[in-house]
């Protein structure tokens, strides 16, 4: 089973994000100094990308009564406030006698640059 979707994340929920998390490193949240360090803008929190791991596995794959029990994550590349992102995911492994499942997937931009990959494990609790 396969699964992608897109999303596209806003600086104002760049903004909720730090609020949420405390994360005030200036590279996410002030754009001057985000670009005296080589940046074109704040970088988006790689949290808050990888948020879109959860969305996959709660309501695409594999959906209800699915839970994220773990995950393995590699950040690549920077993603910047407005930019598309486009998530897939893949199941690598499923142990229905165990109620466990394992995702290979990964985050995109359009230009096809890789943002992060990660393997999931999911729970199914009925």
């Amino acid at each position: 089973m396969k699964h992608d979707f897109s999303a596209t994340f806003t600086e104002d929920m760049a903004h909720k994000f730090a609020e949420i998390s405390g994360d005030v490193n200036p590279l996410h949240v002030d754009c001057e100094y985000a670009c005296a360090a080589g940046f074109s803008a704040p970088v988006l929190f790689g949290m808050l990308t990888s948020s879109l791991y959860s969305q996959l596995v709660g309501v695409y794959l594999p959906g209800k009564f699915a839970l994220l029990e773990g995950i393995d994550l590699d950040f690549n590349s920077p993603a910047f406030a407005g930019e598309k992102l486009t998530v897939r995911g893949e199941i690598t492994f499923m142990s229905e006698s165990f109620r466990r499942m394992e995702i290979k997937a990964t985050i995109r931009k359009e230009d096809r640059k890789l943002v992060s990959k990660a393997r999931i494990r999911v729970g199914m609790h009925a």
